[in-house]
């Protein structure tokens, strides 16, 4: 079985990495059910995208964090004032574009839309606001997660600060 493994290259890292990303998603999974978040998936997606990045978790989840906000929060309010429409949702994605480089959140833009489209384009039966707070709140759980994580079962010959 070792042959196997090393001759698969399935050294401690990826065992490591692959059994604290298991215990990671898992731990936002459980913690967004029992919140009852409507939908809880995006706290484990969010742990995964953080936790497994290639740059810095903390740079990374900031970014994630502050576009997420900038985004639900423009889409809640668009949705609250217009029927969703291609143009609206264009001219949104065009706006959010300009608002995260006038707050100069650079690299939070693709979460910022992404979050947007999420709140904008799929059918929701609550209002756009309550929408926003929970996919919000579903985010920030799943960054939160990975960031502690990420601090106490770091990866081996990888730096956290």
């Amino acid at each position: 079985m070792r042959n196997w493994a090393k001759a698969q290259r399935l050294g401690r890292e990826a065992l490591i990495n692959s059994a604290r990303t298991s215990v990671a998603t898992v731990l936002s999974l459980l913690l967004a059910r029992s919140l009852k978040l409507p939908e809880f998936y995006w706290a484990p997606i969010s742990t995964i995208v953080i936790l497994l990045s290639t740059t810095d978790p903390l740079a990374l989840a900031w970014q994630r964090f502050a576009g997420t906000a900038l985004g639900a929060a423009l889409a809640a309010l668009i949705a609250s004032l217009f029927h969703i429409n291609w143009i609206v949702y264009a001219v949104s994605i065009f706006v959010c574009g300009l608002l995260a480089a006038l707050l100069r959140l650079g690299g939070a833009y693709r979460f910022a839309a992404i979050a947007l489209t999420i709140v904008l384009l799929i059918t929701h039966t609550r209002s756009p606001w309550s929408v926003a707070l929970h996919r919000f709140v579903e985010v920030s759980l799943g960054i939160a997660v990975a960031l502690l994580i990420a601090k106490v079962w770091p990866i081996p010959g990888r730096r956290v600060d």
